[in-house]
Parts: structure tokens; C-alpha cells; sequence
């Protein structure tokens, strides 16, 4: 049976949609930048294949009246795709882990059910939009050779990585029909252990399986390695990761992650981290989102006690008090549309009265890219944002401002090659050998 959407009978004129964008065209973050190094980077950004490996979506903007082939708000849409050359894009089906404190059935068949209707929903949404809503504008790729094909085509490419394990519940076939529905990276856990794996948040709520993975969760490595999928470690406990790093036959990956030395989160690797990753021949995707990025100064005790203020006002939790169930942005995602304009209306007021500490920049992120690169190789890095999840940067704020990224590399030395391979290049490798695994493993099972 196949596991795609059937293909609706409206039509939309995606053409008309896009044209009247009207993109106002992208803009260099750096306007001192020399004109030659604006030229060669813009000439090595045309030929190489900019992938990001993690852009959350909301299904409510994969209908026949809203969808991505309009320039929306969101960060990512195929307008500001083309504007700033993201080539390609992995939709994220993101569910949220329910804090078992204030969710008692969160890890019971009715919790997983939840769940998994949910991950289906954004499944379902990705394939709308290359199947029925802009199929003559982006595709979805299953291979790193159907990514290829696609963007030398002329389209714009989509991907699909699985952010939480949550929603396999305990069925164990639930991994495969993942694969099925173009499901290509997993995470075994979010913000919160779960029936697969200790968080990150461990370090702060504790530990359920001894900061590590669970035997169900050796299982769905295992059955993940056997059909390609590729194993992301980026939101899993330290242990979980290093644990992962030795069960996968495969390389694994970090899909949206920082260097924990630069900035010290939960959420960023260690060098020890960094270097289990390499051994292993995976790859660290680079994520552009500020806080992982620059640890800011403290607030004054004005813009402090008017953040507070706000926060309850909409019965927001405090900094680092959310809980497993994905803290601040869960808690702003439940915000009707309505109150979430009114809190980032007032909480950019305050912005502009009491400033804080500057958000980081592209100069910032990629600092974190220098790093990886000389602890652990130019073949182990890669890129990715966060976009539409709380990612950005001043400089790469949405997909319009993309080139800037490379545009930064171009100024720090990096070659055409070593851009290529950040950009795409090594991520495509570990796709490749994660499918190549699977085969091995389902030939040798015959």
C-alpha cells in the first residue's frame, strides 16, 4: 500500500504565486564586503548545492489557499528559497515530548497514538507540496542521487528528516513506514527522555535511562540501519549520542547542533562529541540558531523584569523552567495566531526600549564551522538553521539571506570544494553510505 497522499483534484498557478512574490532581492550582510569576494562567492553559491538539514513546517501553510508556494512569513517558502539560493531543504516532522508531569499517558499507547497522528499530519503536508501544491517547482528526493538530479533539473529539492522517536510508540513496523513516507534522518528523542532515549534536558531534569538509550531504542537503531535511514543525534544526551555513535553500523549525524566549547548548552556537542562523531564518519550540521551560537551577556534588571513581565502575561514558563515538552517554543506554539502577534509585537517594543546584548551574526556561526573544521575535518561539517523552530541569525535570518553564509566562507579562505562539501557535499556522503548499509544488511538477511 503506498504510503503517499493520493493527488487531490485542485490546481494551483504556482508560476503566478511565485511571480508575484516580487522578491526585493537578497541582501549582503556584510555591505563592506570587497566587490571581487561578492562576485566569486556568488559564482561558487550558483554552482554548489546549498542543503539545509533542518526547517521546521506547520501544516496549516500546506493548503491550496497557503502554502510555500507564496512568500509567506515563514522563514523558508519557494520564494525566498530561490532569492537566496537554498537549493534544497529537509522538512522536519517535528512532534513535541510531553512533559509526563502535566501529560500522565505521554509514554502510553494513547500518548504514542497522539503522536503519531500528528508526525502523519506533517508527512502528509511535505508530500501536498511535491505532489499536488508546486510539483513543477520542488521535488521530494529519497536518494542523494535523486537530490542531485532534482536541483541539476532546475527545482528546488525537498527532503524529509524525523525530529523525535516519540511517535514510533512501541511498534517497531512504524520505523519502516516512516522510510516509506520519505522519512531519510531520526532522532530518537526532543526535549525530554522518552521510550528511546535520555535528552539533552537530562543534564537539567535527570535522566531516564541512565543517560543513555533504551533496549527499544537499540532496536529502532538497529531497524533504521537496516532500511538507510540515517541517525540523528542532535537533540539525545551526551551518552545517548556516544552511544549512538557505537551501536549504528552506519554514520550518524547531528542535524542541527553547535560546538558546546564556543557556547555552552545542553544542545551543542564537546569536543569528545565532536570527535565520536568523526570516528564514526558522520557529520555535524551547523545550526544558525543565536543561542547556541553566542552565549549573550545578562540582561539588565529593566529588560529583565519587562521579558518577566511579559512572560507572565501569556503564561509563559521562565528561561530553563519549560520542562521535557519543549519549553519556550512549545509554550509559544500554543499561542493562538492572534497572542502570538501581540507577545512578538510587545517583545519587540521592548527590544527596541531596552536592548539587549546583540543577537549573533553570520561571523558568529560560522566561527562554530571554523572550529569543527580544525578539530575534526572538513569532511565531518555541514550546515543547517533551524528555520520556522527558533533558528536565525543576524545575516541569515531567513532562506532569502542564504548567500551570506557562503558569502562569509569566501571571505575566511574556504575553496569552492570545502564549500561544496559544508554545504552538501559531506551530508549527501552519509546519506549514501547509510543506504548502502541498508542494503548490505537486508542482502545479507536473505
Amino acid at each position: 500500500m503506498s504510503m503517499r497522499p493520493l493527488r487531490s483534484s485542485f490546481a494551483i498557478p504556482v508560476a503566478l504565486a511565485l511571480a508575484s512574490a516580487a522578491p526585493a532581492g537578497a541582501q549582503t550582510w556584510n555591505p563592506n564586503a570587497p566587490p571581487d569576494v561578492v562576485a566569486k562567492a556568488r559564482a561558487i553559491h550558483e554552482r554548489v548545492i546549498a542543503l539545509d538539514t533542518h526547517d521546521d513546517i506547520d501544516p496549516e501553510n500546506f493548503t491550496p489557499e497557503k502554502n510555500y508556494a507564496q512568500r509567506l512569513e515563514t522563514q523558508v517558502n519557494l520564494p525566498k528559497m530561490i532569492e537566496g539560493g537554498l537549493d534544497a531543504s529537509f522538512f522536519v516532522v517535528y512532534v513535541g515530548q510531553p512533559n509526563p508531569e502535566t501529560t500522565p499517558d505521554a509514554l502510553t499507547p494513547a500518548g504514542y497514538e497522539r503522536a503519531y497522528q500528528a508526525a502523519i499530519a506533517k508527512f502528509d503536508a511535505i508530500h501536498r507540496l511535491t505532489e499536488q501544491i508546486a510539483p513543477d517547482k520542488i521535488e521530494l528526493a529519497l536518494t542523494a542521487a535523486d537530490v542531485r538530479r532534482i536541483n541539476a533539473s532546475g527545482k528546488k529539492v525537498a527532503l524529509i528528516g524525523v525530529e523525535n522517536g516519540y511517535p514510533i510508540g512501541e511498534n517497531i513496523a512504524r520505523v519502516k513506514e516512516f522510510w516509506d513516507r520519505g522519512g531519510r534522518y531520526l532522532s530518537l528523542a526532543h526535549n525530554g527522555a522518552n521510550q528511546l532515549s535520555d535528552s539533552n534536558t537530562g543534564e537539567r531534569d535527570g535522566y531516564k535511562w541512565d543517560n543513555g538509550i533504551s533496549p527499544l531504542g537499540r532496536q529502532v537503531i538497529a531497524e533504521a540501519n537496516r532500511l538507510g535511514i540515517m541517525i540523528d543525534v542532535s537533540h539525545p544526551s551526551k551518552g545517548s549520542m556516544m552511544e549512538a555513535a557505537r551501536f549504528s553500523a552506519a554514520p550518524i549525524i547531528a542535524s542541527h547542533s553547535a560546538v558546546r566549547a564556543l557556547c555552552n548548552v545542553s544542545r551543542n556537542m564537546d569536543d569528545e562529541q565532536l570527535r565520536a562523531l568523526a570516528k564514526n564518519g558522520g557529520v555535524i550540521q551547523m545550526v544558525a540558531f543565536a543561542s547556541y551560537i553566542k552565549t549573550p551577556k545578562p540582561d539588565s534588571a529593566e529588560r529583565a523584569a519587562a521579558l518577566a513581565a511579559l512572560r507572565r502575561q501569556f503564561g509563559l514558563p521562565e528561561p530553563g523552567a519549560g520542562g521535557p515538552g519543549g519549553g519556550g517554543r512549545a509554550a509559544l506554539d500554543a499561542l493562538t495566531p492572534d497572542r502570538r502577534a501581540d507577545y512578538d509585537r510587545q517583545a519587540a517594543d521592548i527590544d527596541r526600549r531596552l536592548p539587549g546584548d546583540p543577537r549573533a551574526t553570520v561571523a558568529d556561526f560560522v566561527d562554530h564551522i571554523d572550529y569543527a573544521v580544525k578539530l575534526i575535518g572538513i569532511d565531518h561539517v555541514g550546515i543547517s538553521s533551524d528555520f520556522d523552530g527558533g533558528g536565525g541569525v543576524t545575516g541569515w535570518r531567513d532562506a532569502s539571506e542564504t548567500f551570506n553564509v557562503t558569502l562569509e566562507l569566501v571571505k575566511r579562505g574556504y575553496s569552492e570544494e570545502q564549500i561544496g562539501k559544508l554545504w552538501s557535499g559531506n551530508l549527501l556522503r552519509v546519506m549514501d553510505e547509510a543506504q548502502k548499509v541498508g542494503q548490505r544488511l537486508q542482502q545479507s538477511a536473505k
